[in-house]
C-alpha cells in the first residue's frame, strides 16, 4: 500500500514547485493570523473571510462585517482590530463574521486555496485536532509555512514539526523540508518560548510589547475546532 505524502513548504513563495490538487493544505501562521482565526472560530465566530490586501478589506466596509488589518505586527489605521488572539474573545466574534487580511497568513491562505483539495488552518491551540483529522483522510498532506513576507520564520516550521512528529512514518512518507522540520521541532519542543525567542518575529513582537500574543500563541490544545475554508469563508468543520 502507498503512503500518503506529508511535505513541507517552508514559504508561501515555493508554493507553486507542489502539486496540492490532491493534498489538504495546512495553512500555518503561529505569531499570530492562524492562531487568533482558530481562536476566533472556537469562540463562535461565524466566520472568518480572509483576504489578501487591505484595499480587499475595504470593500466590506458597508457591511455587517467586523473589519480586521495587521500590517508588521501594527494594527492598520481606522480598522476594528488587526490579528491579535486577545481580539477575537467570545464577547467580541460570538455570531460575527470577520474580514481579516494579515501580513503572511491571509496572504498564504489566498494563494493555497488556487489549487488545494482543501485549506483547513493549524495552530499549537488545535494541533491534536489538526492530526487527528489529517491521519483519518485519504490524501496527501502540504504544511504550508506563512514565513515572513515570503521568507523562512522558525515559529511556523516549528509547528510544521509538531504535526510531523505526531503523524509518523508508518502511516506517511517525508519530503526533506518535513524532515527538517521535525528535526528541529525535536530540538525545541521542551522550551517553544524559549526558542521562538529568538525568532526575528517574535522579536518584532516584543519591540511592540506583544509579548502575551506570544505566550499565549504558543498554548497547546486550547480548543478541538479546525477552521476550514468554505468558498470565500473560513468556518468550523
Amino acid at each position: 500500500m502507498n503512503k500518503r505524502k506529508i511535505e513541507v513548504c517552508l514559504t508561501p513563495v515555493l508554493l507553486p514547485l507542489y502539486d496540492i490538487e490532491n493534498s489538504i493544505v495546512v495553512v500555518i501562521d503561529i505569531f499570530r493570523a492562524t492562531s487568533s482565526i482558530c481562536y476566533g472560530i472556537a469562540n463562535g465566530a461565524e466566520a472568518i473571510i480572509p483576504v489578501a490586501k487591505v484595499e480587499d478589506c475595504l470593500n466590506y466596509q458597508q457591511t455587517d462585517c467586523l473589519l480586521a488589518a495587521e500590517r508588521d505586527g501594527k494594527v492598520v489605521e481606522g480598522f476594528d482590530f488587526g490579528n491579535s488572539p486577545f481580539a477575537y474573545t467570545e464577547d467580541k466574534v460570538k455570531g460575527k463574521t470577520i474580514v481579516l487580511t494579515t501580513t503572511n497568513g491571509t496572504y498564504a491562505i489566498s494563494e493555497s486555496r488556487k489549487t488545494a483539495y482543501q485549506v483547513i488552518v493549524g495552530s499549537f491551540l488545535n494541533l491534536d485536532a489538526i492530526c487527528n483529522y489529517l491521519q483519518k483522510q485519504d490524501k496527501d498532506v502540504l504544511l504550508l509555512c506563512a514565513g515572513w513576507k515570503n521568507k523562512f520564520n522558525l515559529e511556523d516550521t516549528l509547528f510544521a514539526g509538531a504535526v510531523v512528529t505526531q503523524m509518523g512514518l508508518d502511516n506517511f512518507e517525508y519530503d526533506d523540508s518535513a524532515y527538517a522540520a521535525e528535526d528541529l521541532y525535536l530540538q525545541a519542543k521542551d522550551d517553544l518560548s524559549g526558542y521562538t525567542s529568538k525568532a526575528s518575529h517574535g522579536k518584532r513582537m516584543q519591540k511592540l510589547n506583544l509579548e502575551k500574543d506570544i505566550a499565549f500563541c504558543l498554548n497547546h490544545n486550547l480548543t478541538n475546532v479546525i477552521p476550514v475554508l468554505v468558498g470565500d469563508k473560513l468556518v468550523k468543520m
